[in-house]
């Protein structure tokens, strides 16, 4: 299976990488998941009045993404990892991932300052080496949504240092995610309404 597999709207509307066939498993082995995340896709648009909105604590375009997430069962979820060294344990924390459901880890990557990727790929594959997860998927923004920022006058707000695509595909190119297989998806101009 390949990103060619993918439903047209989903080709057209988002840029899509996949590694080590992150595809294949959730579409033979996560049915069920992977129609979620297709569903949420496909439904999913980028409203200006959400760019516009003030920044905070999370932003109002990946809160949506979240609830639209939670509405198909999707949770939150802790690991609480520990490895156990001569007799002694050995506390092995990982980050809370944003949306998770039977062995899927979802993250959303809106507008977080660019080292939020390098925790996102840790915790896949810390998780994925423990056998918690399966598959890995991150959904971001796409750079040339840069020129509609720069439009509403929002471009400062997101800037070069923060979560986008040209700064997440090298990173999992160069092994962030280790063995984990990772599916990416980046929000484009064709969402924009």
């Amino acid at each position: 299976m390949t990103i060619k597999s993918l439903p047209e709207f989903v080709r057209t509307h988002y840029e899509v990488h996949e590694w080590k066939h992150a595809i294949a498993i959730l579409e033979k082995d996560f049915a069920a998941e992977w129609n979620d995340i297709i569903k949420v896709l496909t439904d999913f648009r980028l409203r200006k009045a959400d760019v516009l909105a003030p920044g905070g604590r999370k932003s109002p375009i990946a809160e949506t993404l979240d609830s639209m997430f939670f509405a198909l069962g999707w949770q939150k979820k802790r690991f609480h990892t520990a490895m156990i060294i001569d007799g002694e344990r050995v506390e092995n924390p990982t980050h809370e991932i944003d949306c998770y459901k039977n062995r899927v880890a979802l993250e959303v990557e809106w507008n977080n300052k660019d080292p939020f990727f390098d925790r996102d790929l840790n915790n896949f594959r810390v998780l994925f080496e423990l056998r918690a997860i399966s598959v890995g998927a991150i959904i971001t923004r796409c750079d040339e949504l840069q020129e509609i920022f720069d439009s509403l006058g929002k471009g400062k707000s997101y800037g070069q240092s923060t979560t986008h695509m040209s700064r997440l595909v090298p990173r999992i190119e160069g092994g962030g995610s280790g063995g984990c297989p990772i599916l990416v998806f980046g929000i484009s101009k064709a969402l924009y309404v």
